[in-house]
């Protein structure tokens, strides 16, 4: 019922540009028009991640909320956390418009937004004004565009944040800031996470509360620097690894829109995102936990992602296109899924198809 409603509103929503339909969505959000589960979710879907309590493993990625307007919503859709950002000490405006193209007959989008938000103290205060609603929200931090040391940028987000956030997303792997991947490369990397985990280091002996860090990395990055960059990051004592972000490849697409410069998300992202959980999943050993990001459109597809060994999930574009209706129907298949089975977890599926997608081509 709720997918045939959303062909309605697709409809109308795809009347109007993609940024318009963005906002128009977000405004629903904040006026508490959204549809809400008819059920509490089953226990199976439940985990403890980074020591937080996660009721199942669903989120919106950042770019979605990147004002901190909606966190609430976003966990009243029945999604098991939220994620706003990606947050720059600065506001800024962005790249110039036209700069989101839907891809319709690829079920996928191109953006060039660029960071586009309205800096960290709008964001705080909205987070502030939040009080003691609960549910985990995390923050994604970046730095500006024309910052003379995007270290710092990062370092000011940890420190301002701290108090509020569930815990940390370090977006290092945006295409639409120049420069910013170059971060990725180990070197840089190593410079980096020395300097935000000394300054964790620090909060928490001026008597903070420890936040769990986790790094963003592209689908893009070369086979040969996979290793290196996880080394770098298990080294480093990080939390978490979410993988991926969009992708300047255009792997066989058959929209006009195809040639439009920027990142690329949606179903064509979806085998090379998997393919680079992957990796990093063998990488790692399954020693920290996973996000697994990109082209996500269906419960099997969730469901492919946790056997390629993500531990939780972030969804935007396949909401565009299928609607809020896939937050439920991806808890649902995962828990039909489990308890077929006779698993109790999600930890028991967690992994098992690694070695497969781990041979697909990036």
């Amino acid at each position: 019922m709720l997918k045939n409603f959303y062909r309605l509103a697709r409809s109308a929503l795809f009347a109007l540009s993609p940024e318009e339909a963005h906002e128009a969505s977000l405004k629903a959000l904040e006026c508490g028009i959204y549809p809400r589960p008819l059920s509490t979710d089953d226990r199976v879907l439940a985990q403890s991640v980074f020591g937080l309590e996660f009721p199942n493993p669903v989120g919106i990625a950042a770019g979605y909320d990147k004002d901190a307007r909606v966190p609430d919503a976003v966990l009243g859709l029945g999604c098991g956390f939220a994620e706003i950002g990606t947050i720059t000490p600065k506001p800024q405006s962005g790249n110039p418009r036209p700069r989101v193209f839907r891809l319709i007959d690829d079920e996928a989008l191109i953006n060039r937004l660029g960071f586009n938000n309205g800096g960290h103290a709008a964001a705080l205060a909205r987070l502030e004004a939040r009080g003691d609603r609960g549910g985990i929200v995390g923050v994604n931090i970046g730095a500006n565009k024309d910052s003379d040391d995007r270290g710092e940028d990062y370092v000011l987000g940890l420190v301002r944040f701290n108090a509020l956030a569930s815990y940390f997303t370090v977006n290092i792997s945006s295409p639409n800031t120049p420069g910013l991947r170059d971060l990725q490369a180990p070197e840089a990397l190593d410079e980096l996470l020395t300097r935000i985990m000394a300054t964790r280091t620090r909060l928490i002996s001026d008597g903070a509360p420890r936040r769990p860090i986790v790094v963003k990395i592209a689908p893009d990055i070369t086979e040969e620097d996979i290793r290196p960059i996880v080394e770098r990051i298990l080294a480093h004592g990080v939390d978490g690894i979410a993988v991926s972000n969009t992708t300047l490849a255009r792997p066989g697409l058959k929209s006009a829109a195809a040639k439009e410069a920027g990142g690329l998300s949606g179903q064509p992202l979806f085998a090379r995102s998997t393919a680079m959980l992957a990796r990093v999943y063998k990488e790692t050993g399954g020693k920290i936990p996973l996000i697994g990001i990109g082209g996500i459109g269906s419960g099997k597809q969730a469901l492919e992602k946790i056997e390629a060994g993500a531990t939780l999930l972030q969804l935007y574009t396949g909401l565009v296109y299928e609607g809020p209706g896939l937050i439920g129907e991806i808890k649902s298949f995962l828990t039909t899924t489990l308890k077929s089975g006779g698993q109790s977890s999600l930890a028991a599926i967690r992994g098992r198809h690694a070695d497969y997608w781990a041979k697909q081509p990036l």
